[in-house]
């Protein structure tokens, strides 16, 4: 059962800034901020919500299908997936611009600061969805049963939460660090044409404070509201419920970039396969507890077998 993932493919140029932002940056100077950071280390990794997804529910048995945009740059991205026999017929190719390009650096509590640079991503609303549903047609491959809109250049976004829910693909509205693109009328529609949200506890309140709603209320409008909470687990609200989600301690925190992908690779592979909640979260939250020991966002290759063995170690029962 395949699934169509909308959203970006990146290369990742990460840092590690071996104090605390919070050290460098004066609050009172916010205004005039002009700040600094080095970074003894540094390495260029494959990214892209899309690629993470895809390779995290790749991982698992899934049946990924990316549809994205990248640059003249991408070949060596293009070989990787080949090399994964993961779907990028849908992968647009624009010469003339770069692949999307996030430079990340990240201090010694984790905390985050990204530059991102969007490149083909721009052009990501040239990908149709209903020709990805005609080619599957047309091959007699298996359609795609469920898509995921993550973090991807605007009008992409827009239009392929649009078309998903006219193809009657049940989809996952996950925004990302593409919410702060859309205002609170914007958002509403997207949500009522999604059947699923998924937000980190950060992009939850953002989200509450663009459409004037509470969390639960927004919950009432999906059939579940995926809320991540780091290394506090994840809550799930479905149906009137709130299933708590727990973590999954990791064997070391190496590298958090990724890890929410990561997760969502879970989910789908959880709703691919008509897994509960419980169950489907539970699995989600055991892929970002496996990414996080890891540096970058693709480059932990448990088997199948390696990680059904950990998540019946971490829950007491099997998927």
């Amino acid at each position: 059962m395949a699934s169509l993932i909308c959203g970006s493919i990146a290369y990742d140029t990460i840092m590690n800034f071996e104090g605390k932002f919070a050290d460098q940056i004066l609050p009172e100077q916010i205004h005039i901020l002009n700040v600094a950071f080095l970074v003894p280390t540094m390495r260029r990794e494959f990214g892209g919500c899309a690629g993470n997804i895809a390779y995290n529910l790749n991982l698992l048995g899934g049946e990924p299908i990316i549809m994205a945009t990248v640059g003249g740059d991408a070949t060596p991205y293009l070989e990787r997936l080949k090399q994964f026999n993961i779907d990028a017929s849908h992968i647009r190719q624009i010469e003339q611009a770069f692949t999307a390009q996030a430079m990340i650096t990240t201090d010694q509590t984790n905390n985050q600061i990204t530059a991102f640079h969007p490149g083909a991503m721009n052009e990501s609303h040239l990908n149709l969805v209903a020709n990805v549903v005609a080619e599957r047609a047309q091959n007699t491959k298996g359609a795609a049963k469920f898509g995921i809109v993550a973090p991807d250049g605007r009008q992409g976004m827009w239009e392929h939460c649009h078309q998903l829910a006219e193809a009657g693909i049940p989809f996952v509205f996950d925004p990302g660090q593409g919410l702060p693109m859309f205002n609170g009328p914007e958002l509403l529609e997207l949500i009522e044409l999604a059947t699923y949200l998924a937000v980190n506890d950060y992009e939850g309140e953002m989200l509450a404070q663009r459409t004037g709603l509470t969390l639960s209320t927004v919950a009432e409008r999906v059939e579940a509201l995926v809320v991540t909470k780091g290394a506090e687990g994840a809550e799930i609200h479905s149906k009137g419920k709130c299933i708590a989600i727990p973590p999954v301690p990791a064997a070391k925190v190496i590298d958090p970039t990724g890890c929410g992908d990561a997760f969502r690779g879970g989910l789908l592979f959880g709703l691919e396969n008509g897994m509960d909640w419980e169950t489907t979260g539970r699995l989600a939250s055991l892929m970002g507890s496996i990414k996080i020991t890891h540096q970058g966002p693709q480059n932990h290759q448990p088997s199948q077998d390696q990680i059904a063995a950990q998540f019946k170690e971490a829950f007491g029962f099997s998927y």
